[in-house]
């Protein structure tokens, strides 16, 4: 996003081993249904301490809805979070997966220093969290059947994380932002931007400043360019959704490239709608869960 972002705001097909899914696929029962009543295994949300950089910060994990261990998807949030999709998570968990929702540090209440690195940091502190998990939440994990997802920087982040960690199942990349900041993008212009995240609506990234993260992104930015990580997603099943964001053609070229490896797992999916899906949040459910039904079972 801030590579795409920032040059939407200076100037305002996939290979053959990607499956298409029909944006108009039938909607699974778990997205529009609740379950059979069962008072004997109510899900429930356990608010739990996630370590990550020397500190704890609390973790929304959504149990799914019957008893024993299952698969757990990670959904990570957009900037600067407002929106949680707790209506996907509410549908995946009731497909039979736990879900886990967490705030990335130092940002809507969870302690610690915000800062773009953090959150990569963040990342794959929830996986390691979900392979080593705590006692409140360890009879529900199965630890190696583990999903990223998210929804703009989220879906970025997602894909990050799954490109570096060859043990995930896969990552669902919705509107996934371009995180690659060009090395002559005008600092002006990129403070602008940022600060958008940290003072958007009145809502503060806790000791963030824009300037700090426009140096982060200027000296790091080269490194979360996501075609640069095709190896590292190709071993892994891939979720790619997109919309009429200006985000589209980003998210396309690295499931192309995906696509061409060898054995790639690529499904995509695109929804002429906003970046917020606003009137297609049951499709996209839909779309989420469709593919994570896909996925292989227990070992």
């Amino acid at each position: 996003m801030l590579r795409t972002t920032i040059v939407c705001c200076l100037a305002l097909a996939a290979s053959a081993s990607s499956v298409p899914l029909a944006a108009e696929t039938p909607i699974p029962t778990a997205v529009i249904a609740d379950p059979p009543p069962d008072p004997a295994h109510i899900p429930r949300m356990i608010v739990a301490p996630m370590p990550t950089g020397g500190i704890a910060i609390p973790a929304m994990f959504y149990t799914a809805a019957d008893s024993g261990k299952h698969p757990t998807m990670v959904m990570f949030t957009g900037m600067p979070g407002a929106e949680m999709n707790s209506d996907l998570i509410y549908a995946v968990r009731r497909a039979g997966w736990n879900v886990v929702a967490f705030h990335y540090r130092g940002s809507w209440g969870s302690g610690g220093e915000f800062s773009l690195t953090h959150c990569i940091e963040d990342g794959a502190a929830a996986v390691a969290w979900l392979r080593n998990p705590t006692p409140d939440v360890a009879p529900f994990v199965d630890p190696d059947r583990i999903v990223l997802a998210g929804h703009s920087f989220g879906g970025w982040l997602a894909a990050y994380t799954a490109a570096h960690d060859p043990k995930v199942m896969g990552a669902a990349m919705i509107s996934a932002a371009d995180m690659a900041a060009p090395p002559d993008t005008p600092r002006a212009d990129l403070v602008k931007y940022l600060d958008g995240w940290v003072h958007v609506g009145g809502m503060q990234l806790l000791n963030a400043k824009a300037d700090d993260l426009a140096t982060e992104a200027l000296r790091d930015g080269a490194s979360w360019d996501l075609s640069k990580m095709t190896d590292g997603l190709a071993g892994h099943r891939l979720l790619v959704i997109t919309a009429n964001d200006g985000l589209g053609p980003s998210a396309d070229a690295v499931a192309t490239a995906v696509s061409a490896k060898p054995d790639a797992r690529v499904t995509k999916v695109h929804f002429e709608t906003n970046h917020g899906y606003n009137d297609k949040r049951i499709a996209l459910a839909g779309a989420l869960v469709t593919w994570l039904q896909g996925l292989p079972g227990p070992r």
